[in-house]
C-alpha cells in the first residue's frame, strides 16, 4: 500500500466518521422535535376537551366573586366598627 492510498483511506475514514456524527446529532434533534410536536398536539387536544370558559363567562365569575367578597368585608367592617 502506497502512502497516497493510505492517505486517501484515512481521509475517507475521517469523512465517514464526521458524516456519521453529524447524522447522529441531526437524528437526535429530529426525534426530539417530533416528540415535542406530538406532546403539543396532545396538550391542545386536552385543552379542547377541557371546555375552557369564554372571556365573558370568566369576567362574570370574577364579578360574582368580587361582589361576594365585598359583601362579606362590608359586613365584617360594620360588625367591628358600628358607627
Amino acid at each position: 500500500m502506497t502512502e497516497a492510498t493510505a492517505n486517501i483511506l484515512l481521509w475517507m475514514l475521517l469523512a465517514f466518521g464526521l458524516g456519521l456524527a453529524i447524522g447522529w446529532v441531526y437524528g437526535e434533534q429530529l426525534s426530539r422535535r417530533r416528540c415535542a410536536e406530538a406532546k403539543v398536539e396532545d396538550l391542545r387536544g386536552q385543552l379542547k376537551q377541557a371546555g375552557t370558559l369564554s372571556v365573558d363567562q370568566r369576567l362574570r365569575l370574577m364579578h360574582g366573586t368580587l361582589n361576594d367578597a365585598h359583601k362579606r368585608i362590608l359586613a365584617l367592617v360594620k360588625y367591628i366598627n358600628p358607627d
